[in-house]
């Protein structure tokens, strides 16, 4: 690598106020430290970051004018390490082949709230720049668990994030770009060279101008190369699956509905926790921000849920879209109680709708008050549902851990709160890595640390222990089981259920262990996320499983609730919105009256029609065929492929709707779902054969389950 010169340090000039938190610094001999394209007229406090920073910047870099302004650069980028691991994509990129691109890399950890937030803004950029623009992002983890590739690979689908992404596990690139933040952006020319780097939200604004003058630059001088980069993404080898990442569930206390946050699906999934069937959906099952009345609203990413005491309205934190809505579950009408959809900054309380939320991650009603974890504002609020005044309660709004009174305090991205009979909340804080507490309901009240890490952000590990002295890691549920009072939390990156009696402290391992699947009295999980408890029964998202499991939390035993009926609620064949597959097969000539239809459907080895939850094969209308038992063939369980006796009654075209809830033989509980329109034009000829055939097959490039 030629030798590169060393240049005025990102820390310097755009992290006087740092991002998610600070990672291991990047000044060793030979680093590669990217210039600010903040510009030296900008206030360096003015690039939003994640522990308080104010507003973006105006878009304008340097002196403002990206016409009259060349942001070439003149040090070579430092090249990709070999031997890393890539996912979207289906070798290992280089700089060197990327020349006459733009090139931004995209330094995070999936866990830190403030690399989430500037998602939308890098898909922006490369819808606007889809020619010019490669995003990479340099996946550089805090976490021990975020540093594997298979779990990089979850959290990209998880998120849809569809750019490249390399896992720098050892913090390679992170050192030879000298980062010191999550996030943090550099932006590279189509000539290879370094132009500058941003870190911390508010990117698109920055970036934009900047961008367009390279594009206008090195266009007119011939430099750009905008053939299509050739991706494999993630997402194309993925299943349909009845839910995907679910990130919280919550109970109805005085009936069996089970409400479950689809968090991939967008959707508000409401089934009979005893018998799985499903009751309800809000959502469309598309990210969007739009109130509507069952599947016509829209959710992005929802999480936490709380039912008012009237067993009748749910509140839903609507994270990505940074608003509470409100399900009336009675009608299914869906409205928006508080949020206007802005990402708010900074925290500023006021009267519901009209107040910007941040990332909302939990809700929880505890007499009058609905409180909110607001992981972007790192805060818990209070909203008064009686005037619906919506205030900061509990946090500083500075990232960190320290303890004292309720708005001095210092918080890390609460992610999931319970609170007990005598006022006091207590929440998952995530970032610390820690369980707390908040003394909401007294005029004077602290918080306090329950069990976790103490001093910093980076106090994390998998150890049991007594108060500070154990070790958890980015915790997100916490739930009371009485009459004990021990709280049971999701442990979410070590994949385990961990036990805590707040009055001792102490900390013991309940459940889980290894990430996975299993289901008996020695479970595997696979990043819990939420939890909800009814009496001795505590309901389990289990995230990265695309599941609801079900403890008996006195023998520990544990299993598998299989959802049944959500095809109900699925968008049908005709719908714009239909996630099935049309097949069109060739014309075909059969024999009138009695023959059959053969579903000949290939799944792949080791996996069958599900036993419980319900297959079939419905025939359309318009009088071509129909089934000797009615317009229906019920296949639950069958095996394929599958001769199904029909009666053929005029020639024309047959269409035939296929929805098949599959899953492994040895893993039943985790189904996962295939929709297929048939479409195939029918002729009658008294000398033909008697039966049609339908193939299809399903092929699944990966394991389920862990």
């Amino acid at each position: 690598m030629p030798s590169v010169r060393r240049i005025a340090s990102i820390a310097a000039v755009a992290l006087v106020v740092t991002a998610c938190s600070a990672g291991p610094t990047g000044d060793g001999a030979g680093s590669t430290t990217a210039p600010s394209i903040l510009g030296s007229e900008q206030d360096p406090a003015e690039a939003r970051a994640g522990d308080g920073g104010g507003s973006t910047g105006d878009g304008a870099a340097g002196d403002g004018n990206a016409e009259e302004r060349s942001y070439a650069g003149d040090v070579a980028a430092p090249e990709f390490p070999t031997g890393l691991d890539w996912l979207n994509t289906t070798n290992p990129l280089t700089l060197a082949e990327l020349r006459g691109k733009v090139v931004l890399l995209d330094f995070w950890t999936y866990g830190c709230i403030n690399c989430i937030h500037i998602i939308p803004d890098l898909e922006r950029l490369e819808a606007e720049y889809s020619e010019e623009l490669v995003v990479i992002g340099v996946h550089s983890a805090k976490f021990t668990n975020e540093s594997a590739t298979e779990n990089i690979r979850q959290v990209i689908l998880r998120y849809g994030v569809d750019h490249p992404v390399v896992n720098d596990r050892d913090f390679e690139v992170w050192r030879s770009w000298g980062a010191q933040a999550w996030p943090t952006i550099v932006l590279i020319d189509p000539a290879g060279n370094v132009v500058g780097g941003h870190a911390g939200e508010g990117v698109y604004d920055i970036v934009a101008p900047v961008i367009a003058s390279l594009v206008a630059e090195f266009d007119a001088a011939g430099g750009l190369d905008r053939r299509p980069l050739e991706l494999a993404t993630e997402a194309s080898r993925q299943p349909s699956r009845i839910l995907s990442f679910p990130g919280k569930v919550h109970l109805a206390p005085d009936d069996t509905r089970l409400f479950i946050a689809d968090t991939g699906h967008h959707r508000i999934v409401v089934a009979d926790r005893l018998t799985g069937n499903v009751l309800a959906v809000y959502g469309s099952g598309r990210a969007g921000f739009a109130d509507g009345t069952g599947t016509a609203a829209a959710f992005d990413a929802p999480q936490g849920m709380a039912l008012a005491g009237d067993g009748t309205t749910l509140y839903v934190a609507d994270t990505n879209n940074h608003a509470i809505r409100a399900v009336d579950t009675a009608t299914g009408a869906v409205s928006t109680y508080l949020g206007t959809g802005r990402l708010g900054w900074p925290p500023t309380g006021g009267i519901a709708p009209d107040v910007d939320l941040n990332s909302p991650w939990h809700v929880l009603i505890g007499g009058t008050r609905l409180y909110i974890a607001m992981a972007g504002h790192h805060q818990i609020w209070s909203v008064d549902l009686e005037s619906d005044i919506a205030v900061p309660l509990v946090g500083s709004a500075r990232e960190g851990v320290r303890n004292g009174p309720l708005d001095e305090a210092e918080l890390a991205q609460p992610s999931g709160m319970v609170i007990d009979d005598r006022g006091r909340l207590y929440f998952a804080d995530s970032e610390s890595s820690s369980i707390r507490y908040a003394d909401v309901e007294l005029p004077t009240g602290e918080t306090g640390l329950v069990a976790g890490g103490a001093t910093s952000l980076f106090e994390f590990g998998d150890a049991d222990g007594v108060g500070q002295e154990a070790r958890l890691q980015h915790p997100l549920g916490v739930v009371i089981w009485e009459p004990e009072g021990d709280l049971i939390v999701a442990d979410t990156y070590n994949s385990r259920l961990r036990r805590i009696n707040p009055t001792t402290r102490e900390v013991t391992t309940f459940l889980g262990g290894e990430q996975g699947w299993a289901d008996g009295n020695e479970p595997r999980f696979y990043e819990p996320g939420g939890l909800a408890i009814a009496g001795d029964t505590l309901y389990v998202a289990d995230t990265n499983n695309h599941a609801v499991r079900v403890v008996d939390l006195p023998s520990g035993e544990t299993t598998t609730l299989v959802l049944k009926g959500i095809e109900a609620f699925e968008p049908r064949p005709d719908d714009a919105d239909y996630r099935g597959t049309i097949v069109t097969l060739d014309p075909v000539t059969v024999a009138p009256g009695p023959g059959e239809i053969v579903l000949d459907l290939g799944l792949p080895p080791g996996y069958k029609l599900n036993d419980d939850a319900p297959s079939s094969l419905v025939l359309g209308a318009g009088g071509v065929a129909r089934f000797a038992g009615g317009g229906a063939a019920d296949l639950t369980g069958r095996q394929v492929p599958a001769r199904l006796p029909a009666d053929f009654l005029s020639s024309g075209e047959l269409v035939a709707d296929l929805t098949a809830v599959y899953c492994q033989e040895t893993a039943q509980s985790l189904c996962l779902i295939e929709q297929v329109r048939f479409r195939v034009t029918v002729a009658l000829d008294e000398s033909a054969g008697n039966a049609l055939a339908l193939p299809y097959g399903i092929a699944l490039p990966f394991e389920v389950g862990g």
